[in-house]
């Protein structure tokens, strides 16, 4: 598998927390397909493909799919794909982190194992059952990408932590660290930038009820994989493509079920 790119620039499509949330990933990709730049646009996914939603599977094989298809597409670790990762021993983690147990009791995992064909909580079964390639894209996945204007991070960054040692740490992905906050802290999400950062972070994590435009901050998780829409944010436009359904007044059919509009 390609290295995800983690350096990148020209045009964004951020998408949020997709959770499983295959039909509204295919949404938002179907919208964003019949963009005039859609070839030039990198797609970045900002993290947490994994639990809440009805088939996390099923959205690991769409964006493995994308990514073959359009070579603009790079992505993030959120903390459920981390947690995912350790509790499966995929990737090194201190053993007083307890994963396995935190991922079964905190994170809302039942849809994941049932996406795979998994009776719940049998790690061994999981770690067997799911995909090479998808093994690979969660191992792989950088927990930054950096754009001239943008740096994108699950869950924020700290305002008391130099910018330059935050990133140090984020591209080397220290999977020691017993609970990585840029991955796992909701304070993060709140928190404003750093005073040397000289560009704007954008971030998912938490669910808000509409897209964030803040003085340096962008927050685009509008579903927390839940009942709200799948946002997926155009940058430097600033614009926000849903997969939200319009309003049906009455029984005929929509004329449309995407919603596209400026912040």
């Amino acid at each position: 598998m390609e290295p995800f790119a983690t350096r990148i620039d020209g045009p964004v499509a951020v998408i949020g927390d997709v959770h499983g949330q295959v039909d509204k990933l295919a949404d938002v990709v179907q919208r964003l397909r019949k963009m005039p730049d859609f070839s030039r646009r990198w797609l970045v996914f900002i993290g947490d493909y994994v639990d809440r939603g009805p088939d996390p599977k099923g959205a690991m094989d769409l964006m493995l799919a994308l990514r073959r298809e359009h070579s603009g597409v790079t992505a993030i670790a959120g903390n459920h794909d981390f947690a995912m990762l350790a509790a499966l021993q995929l990737i090194a983690t201190p053993e007083q982190a307890c994963w396995p147990q935190r991922w079964l009791d905190h994170y809302d995992a039942e849809t994941t194992f049932a996406s795979y064909g998994v009776e719940f909580g049998d790690l061994d079964a999981l770690r067997e059952q799911m995909p090479e390639d998808h093994r690979e894209f969660l191992v792989n996945l950088p927990w930054c990408v950096e754009h001239p204007r943008y740096v994108f991070v699950h869950a924020g960054l700290d305002s008391n932590v130099p910018y330059d040692l935050q990133l140090r740490i984020l591209r080397q992905k220290d999977t020691t660290l017993h609970r990585p906050q840029w991955l796992c802290s909701k304070a993060l999400v709140d928190a404003e930038v750093p005073g040397d950062c000289p560009v704007a972070a954008v971030s998912g994590h938490v669910r808000v009820p509409q897209v964030a435009f803040r003085k340096k901050r962008i927050l685009v998780d509008t579903s927390g994989g839940e009942d709200g829409p799948l946002s997926a944010v155009l940058l430097p436009e600033k614009k926000v493509v849903s997969s939200q359904e319009m309003a049906r007044p009455d029984s005929r059919p929509p004329k449309s079920r995407w919603r596209i509009w400026s912040s």
